[in-house]
C-alpha cells in the first residue's frame, strides 16, 4: 500500500485531503483543528516513509493560490489598516521577532547548540523558509562543508512542526482564558415605515440610516443615494421608510414621529423591489454614486449582500463581483436594471482567466527578484511574498481599463480553500518522515523542546501585547501571528476560529515586514552557538 501511494502521489494527496478535512470538523470540548488538521494527516503519513510526500509543485501551486486569493479579497482593507494602525502592527511583530530571535541565542548557549542549529531553530520555529534559504546561502558562500550546511536543515524539520502547532494551541487556548467571543456579524439591516411629525429632526439622522422611500399624499417618491433636498422638503404627515441596522432605527424614530411598521416598504403598486447580482465585470469596482440609478431610471440600491452579511448601500459603496444588491425603482426600468448589473449566477462561477493568470505571474515575477540589504546579502519574497503583494495592490486597483482583477466572492473562498490544502497536505507529507525520525535523538529532543520554547514566548507575548496591552481585537491579532509566521496554515485556523476574515488583514498588513526582519535575524544567529 504505501509503495502504491509513493507510486501515485496524486492518490496520496487526495486521501490526506479525504482523511483530514473530516478530522477538522470533529469537535472537542469546543476545540476542534480546522483546516490545519489536513497538515497533521500529513504529518502522519510522511512518518510512513521518506518518498511518501507530494510533488513540491503541488503545495508551491497551492501556495499561490492561498496567498493571491487572500491578497485580492484583502486588498482594500490592507491599505486602510496601514494608514490606521500599520506602523503600530508592525512594530509589534518586529519586536516579537527580535524577542525570539534572543531566546534562540540564549538557548542555544545553555543547550550547546551551534550557530548553524540556531540558524535553522528560529527559522523553523518562526516557520520561514526564505530564513533558512538565507542562512544556507551565506554559509555556501562562506565554503562551509555540506555536513555544516545540513545542521540548519535539520534544526529548521525538528522546529517547523511545532512552529505551526504551537502557534494554533496559543490562538485557541488564550481564546478561551480570555473569554474572546466569536466576531460578532454585522447587525441585521431591516426597514420601519415612520410618519414624520418632526421634520427637523431629519436633520440629526445617523449616516446609519438613510430613507428608502417618501410619500406625500398619495404620491411615493423614491430617495436617491444621498438626498439632502428631500430632507428639507419633508412635511409633518409625510411618509417615509427608513433602512438601517434595528437598534439605530429604534433610536431614531421615537424623535422623528410614529411608528407605522413596514407598510409603505411593502407597498409595491408603483415601486417594485428585487434583489439581483453584480455579474457584469464593468460594474465592479464602481462606485453606487458613480452609477445614473436615480437620474436615468428613477431608481435607488437600498442594501448590498456581501456573502452572508448585509451592508447599508451609500453612494461610496463600491461595488464586488458577485455582491447581491437590492433594487428599488420603477416596475417598467427593472429590465434595464437586470441588464445593467448583469444578474447571471452562471457568470459569476466563472472566472477570468487572463486577468487571474496575469495577477499571478505578475506576483510570481516580483517574488524572483533579489532586493538587496547591504554587505552582499539579499532576499526575495517568494512564492507566498511576491503573489501576495500583487494581490494586495490589484484587489485595492480593482480595475485597469478594461481589466478587471476582481475574482467573484464564492469563486474566491474556493480557490482559497483548494490551495490551503493542497499546500498544508504537501507541507506535511514532506516534513513528517524527517520530524519522527530526528526529535527521537538527543539532539533532537533539545532542538525540539527550544523550538516549541521560541513559538510560544513568540506567540503569547504578541497576543498578550496586542489584545492586552494595544487593545487590538483578537482577531486581527490572530492574524498578525500568522504574518508574524508568514504561515498560512496560522492564517487559516485564525480565520475559522475566529468565524471572521478579520485575521486576513492583519496577516497581510505585517507579512512583508516579518519576511525581511525573519530572513536577517537567522542570519546573524549564525554566529550564535555555545
Amino acid at each position: 500500500m504505501i509503495q502504491t501511494l509513493i507510486d501515485q502521489p496524486l492518490l496520496l494527496l487526495f486521501l490526506i485531503a479525504a482523511i483530514g478535512y473530516p478530522l477538522g470538523r470533529l469537535n472537542v470540548r469546543g476545540f476542534s483543528l480546522g483546516i490545519a488538521a489536513v497538515l497533521f494527516t500529513g504529518l502522519a503519513f510522511g512518518a510512513l516513509d521518506e518518498n511518501l510526500k507530494t510533488p513540491p509543485l503541488l503545495y508551491e501551486f497551492g501556495l499561490v493560490l492561498f496567498v493571491y486569493t487572500i491578497g485580492i479579497a484583502s486588498g482594500p482593507a490592507f491599505f486602510s489598516a496601514m494608514r490606521r494602525g500599520g506602523p503600530r502592527d508592525n512594530a509589534t511583530v518586529v519586536a516579537s521577532i527580535l524577542l525570539a530571535g534572543g531566546v534562540v541565542a540564549g538557548a542555544a548557549r545553555l543547550l550547546g547548540l551551534h550557530g548553524t542549529h540556531a540558524a535553522g531553530l528560529f527559522s523553523g520555529a518562526l516557520t520561514n523558509t526564505p530564513a533558512l534559504a538565507g542562512a544556507l546561502e551565506r554559509l555556501r558562500a562562506g565554503g562551509a562543508t555540506d555536513a555544516l550546511q545540513s545542521e540548519p536543515v535539520v534544526a529548521y524539520s525538528v522546529a517547523y512542526p511545532m512552529g505551526v502547532i504551537a502557534m494554533l494551541l496559543a490562538i485557541s487556548l488564550l481564546k478561551k482564558l480570555w473569554r474572546v467571543p466569536d466576531a460578532r456579524p454585522p447587525e441585521e439591516i431591516t426597514h420601519r415605515s415612520v410618519r414624520v411629525q418632526r421634520p427637523d429632526a431629519l436633520q440629526a439622522l445617523p449616516a446609519t440610516l438613510r430613507i428608502g422611500r417618501y410619500q406625500h399624499g398619495n404620491a411615493v417618491r423614491l430617495a436617491g443615494l444621498y438626498d439632502e433636498q428631500l430632507r428639507r422638503e419633508i412635511q409633518p404627515g409625510d411618509i417615509i421608510s427608513l433602512i438601517g441596522p434595528a437598534s439605530a432605527l429604534r433610536a431614531a424614530i421615537p424623535a422623528l414621529g410614529e411608528d407605522l411598521g413596514e407598510a409603505l416598504e411593502l407597498s409595491r403598486e408603483t415601486l417594485d423591489m428585487r434583489r439581483m447580482f453584480v455579474s457584469d465585470r464593468r460594474m465592479a469596482g464602481r462606485r453606487l454614486g458613480d452609477l445614473p440609478l436615480h437620474e436615468k431610471y428613477g431608481a435607488t440600491v437600498t442594501r448590498v449582500r456581501r456573502g452572508d452579511t448585509d451592508h447599508l448601500a451609500d453612494e461610496n459603496t463600491v461595488l464586488q463581483l458577485g455582491d447581491r444588491v437590492r433594487v428599488v425603482a420603477p416596475r417598467e426600468h427593472m429590465p434595464a436594471l437586470t441588464q445593467l448589473f448583469g444578474d447571471s449566477y452562471h457568470r459569476l462561477s466563472e472566472i477570468d482567466a487572463m486577468t487571474f493568470s496575469v495577477g499571478i505571474a505578475l506576483g510570481l515575477l516580483l517574488g524572483m527578484i533579489a532586493i538587496p540589504l547591504g554587505g552582499g546579502q539579499t532576499f526575495k519574497l517568494g512564492l507566498a511574498g511576491g503573489p501576495l503583494i500583487v494581490g494586495l495592490i490589484l484587489g485595492a486597483v480593482g480595475q485597469t481599463g478594461p481589466l478587471n482583477w476582481q475574482l467573484p466572492y464564492n469563486a474566491n473562498l474556493t480557490l482559497r480553500q483548494i490551495g490551503l490544502i493542497l499546500f498544508l497536505a504537501g507541507v506535511g507529507s514532506r516534513s513528517g518522515y524527517a520530524f519522527f525520525t530526528t526529535v527521537a535523538s538527543p539532539l533532537g529532543l533539545k532542538l525540539f523542546l527550544a523550538g516549541t520554547l521560541v513559538t510560544t514566548v513568540a506567540a503569547v507575548t504578541l497576543l498578550t501585547v496586542a489584545h492586552k496591552v494595544q487593545k487590538i481585537p483578537f482577531a486581527h491579532a490572530a492574524g498578525m501571528i500568522a504574518g508574524l509566521q508568514t504561515q498560512p496554515a496560522v492564517l487559516g485556523f485564525a480565520t475559522e476560529t475566529m468565524k471572521s476574515d478579520e485575521p486576513n488583514v492583519g496577516y497581510a498588513t505585517v507579512y512583508p515586514l516579518a519576511t525581511i526582519a525573519k530572513l536577517i535575524l537567522a542570519q546573524l544567529l549564525l554566529g550564535a552557538g555555545g
